[in-house]
């Protein structure tokens, strides 16, 4: 998969989403925003990872100092704006090089992996404004495939084990019913003495959710839920719905 091509293909499509709505419809997945404040929300975000990879820094970098940080006033040059900041994080990761460590969320890593980060931000949030105007919302089945695989990384990473979404002992195991993904339509995840980990074992645990890549990643990112997603959720559903509840985001 060409992430590059992605990002740009996805912040465009988000942008079309936008270019139709009323800036202020509400965005009920993500409550208390409007569509103009998701629009920003993006588009900054692509302006400050771009910058954290341009100045290959080691530390966070406080989204106030994000360099053009706030769009125009008028639509079209707003659009323009959030389009230009894919390309931006493409040509940061492109001067200093992919695998250049800088830093994240999660810890040190390539520069490259910003690009794969922003693709499924800029996907999950048209998903977002493509609810919001009560649209169907889909991507092709790899692309969502890895959306749930990096979205299971960043909450394995990420979730407290003070109160962990998975009690320790027990196994969580999703399944895409998508055709020809193979192994990488199936996660488990796991909580051992090591802590939360995950992979694309076929596995069996003692809750299974199974339906198409698109609606495992609305229902692991609670924008829809199962139940309206044609998703199954087979064994103990306790387990599903305590990961929803524990992971973070």
């Amino acid at each position: 998969m060409d992430f590059r091509a992605t990002l740009l293909e996805e912040t465009r499509a988000l942008g079309d989403v936008i270019r139709n709505a009323d800036p202020e419809t509400q965005v009920p997945t993500c409550p208390g925003w409007t569509m103009n404040q998701l629009l920003k929300h993006v588009g900054r975000g692509h302006r400050w990872s771009a910058q954290i990879i341009a100045e290959r820094r080691h530390e966070p970098l406080d989204p106030r100092e994000v360099r053009d940080g706030r769009p125009p006033e008028d639509l079209d040059g707003a659009i323009e704006w959030l389009n230009g900041g894919a390309q931006l994080v493409i040509d940061a990761v492109g001067r200093v090089g992919p695998e250049i460590r800088v830093w994240t969320f999660n810890g040190p890593r390539p520069a490259g992996w910003w690009v794969r980060r922003r693709v499924h931000e800029a996907t999950i949030h048209r998903a977002d404004a493509v609810l919001a105007m009560g649209g169907e919302f889909d991507l092709p089945a790899e692309l969502a495939a890895d959306g749930v695989s990096e979205w299971i990384e960043l909450a394995t990473v990420s979730a407290s084990l003070r109160e962990p979404p998975l009690r320790r002992g027990l196994t969580l195991h999703l399944h895409a019913s998508d055709a020809g993904l193979g192994p990488t339509g199936e996660w488990t995840i796991t909580h051992d003495e090591d802590g939360l980990q995950w992979s694309h074992d076929h596995t069996k645990g003692e809750a299974a959710v199974r339906g198409k890549a698109v609606d495992l990643l609305l229902a692991l990112t609670r924008r829809r839920a199962a139940a309206d997603g044609g998703i199954e959720v087979l064994g103990d559903s306790a387990v599903w719905d305590a990961w929803l509840s524990g992971t973070p985001f």
